[in-house]
């Protein structure tokens, strides 16, 4: 199926890796996959001679075929199936003209198209498995790394209070992982062949048609379902929110990164590079490329994710339309989500980290960031309420005359009558103040194990 993406564009939004994998010819050689199987099935159930079988497998591949001609003649036909079965049953003929008679036998082109759209999610989703591996061991090394590492905390884009940068890293590396389970369920649970002939009921093929089936299904190392799924796209709708999902998730982290990166915080990047950033004017630049790449990829696959959600309404035993848009949508939802994904693992792999900047910027607001620290510490003797009014109230005057909040505490006998002076240095070094931030960085990094 056609990747929808310019080739100029692509390696923008895409890996490599699934570029060739929602490929033309790697989709149609998936499409003659199924005939060759089909027709190894048929002859080991008795439903066609034997001696068909390997004379049907040995023209069954995309090189043999002209994709310009098969897409024209799609167009007439509606499905690019018909066309396939027609020129694979001549190029056939030309070999062994009575197996020729056989081909396609019992099959119809809705069982062709999403059983070679099965193969080419399983290919996908092997493909992001190996780069989600990847992402998720460059950031658990690095919140091991950093997690001593104190960073601002934002909230709404404000300063918020300190806490590990490794517990950030763990985050990533924790989301990435669930998707990751997602990914190996849909693997295992969701992929599932579909064979059900003109309707569902595999009628051509009398009280065979579930003896084929499974052979069928062997052949192709694919589960075989209950019945026949042909207008139910749950499975493929399932298929698309785990890849938006995880593209959701790459372009969260792509975003702080691009946040983190800006010249007036500067406390993280992306790896450097020759050429890499750089500006067609401003030879000082560094822009955050493979933020934006994940980020391009997180914006789109929303929108894609809903056009096969929207393709689930489709009507009685085979839809008109539903059913087509799926067929270049998914392939593009796959690559966006493998750009998203690609452009993290090099952000893992490679980021910067510039401890001394974040704690420039933890000590920017002149010890406002731990005002919540003195507020309960104080609170255990005056009352929460009061704690907060009083440190509420110094913060406003530190803030009026540019003085540290600690000078303006200091100076205070409401606040000096319960907490001396080193008592109230204490509470001013960042990472005293973080809580169980580091049993959480152990759990998230332990849950990394977790296959379930």
């Amino acid at each position: 199926m056609s990747t929808s993406l310019s080739p100029l564009l692509a390696p923008l939004l895409s890996s490599a890796a699934m570029r060739a994998i929602c490929d033309d010819s790697a989709y149609l050689q998936h499409m003659l996959d199924f005939e060759a199987a089909l027709a190894r099935a048929e002859a080991a159930t008795g439903v066609i001679p034997q001696a068909a079988a390997d004379p049907i497998g040995a023209v069954c591949c995309a090189g043999n075929f002209d994709l310009a001609a098969l897409a024209e003649a799609a167009t007439r036909a509606g499905n690019l199936a018909i066309p396939l079965v027609k020129t694979l049953t001549a190029n056939v003929a030309k070999a062994d003209a009575d197996a020729a008679r056989y081909v396609h036998w019992g099959a119809t082109s809705q069982d062709v198209i999403d059983t070679a759209t099965m193969l080419g999610l399983r290919a996908a989703i092997d493909a992001l498995l190996a780069d989600l591996d990847r992402a998720i061991a460059g950031f658990a090394r690095l919140a091991i790394t950093h997690r001593q590492t104190a960073v601002v905390a934002r909230t709404w884009l404000q300063h918020a209070l300190p806490m590990p940068f490794g517990l950030k890293l763990a985050e990533y590396a924790a989301a990435l992982h669930r998707s990751r389970v997602r990914l190996k369920a849909l693997r295992t649970n969701t992929l599932a062949l579909q064979f059900g002939g003109a309707a569902g009921t595999l009628a051509a093929l009398g009280d065979k048609g579930l003896a084929v089936a499974e052979h069928l299904a062997r052949e192709l190392k694919l589960p075989l379902p209950d019945a026949p799924w042909h207008t139910h796209r749950d499975r493929i709708a399932e298929a698309a929110s785990v890849f938006a999902i995880l593209t959701g998730t790459c372009g969260k982290i792509a975003r702080d990164v691009s946040l983190m990166m800006q010249t007036d915080v500067g406390e993280a990047f992306e790896p450097a590079g020759a050429g890499r950033g750089g500006s067609s004017t401003m030879p000082h630049k560094r822009n955050p490329v493979a933020a934006a790449s994940a980020l391009a990829a997180a914006t789109m696959a929303p929108n894609l994710a809903a056009t096969i959600f929207a393709a689930q309404v489709q009507d009685h035993e085979r839809s008109a339309g539903p059913w087509h848009a799926e067929w270049p949508t998914l392939p593009q939802l796959q690559l966006v989500t493998s750009g998203a994904l690609a452009a993290i693992v090099d952000i893992a792999e490679g980021l910067e980290v510039d401890a001394a900047r974040m704690r420039s910027n933890l000590d920017a607001t002149h010890g406002l960031i731990m005002a919540e620290a003195v507020s309960m510490a104080l609170a255990a003797s005056i009352g929460k309420s009061d704690a907060h009014h009083l440190i509420e109230d110094a913060s406003r005057k530190a803030v009026a005359a540019k003085r540290h909040l600690r000078e303006v505490l200091a100076e205070d006998p409401r606040v000096t009558a319960h907490l001396d002076a080193k008592k109230l240095a204490a509470l001013f070094e960042p990472m005293a103040y973080q809580g169980v931030s580091q049993a959480l960085i152990d759990r998230l990094l332990a849950s990394l194990k977790d296959e379930s």
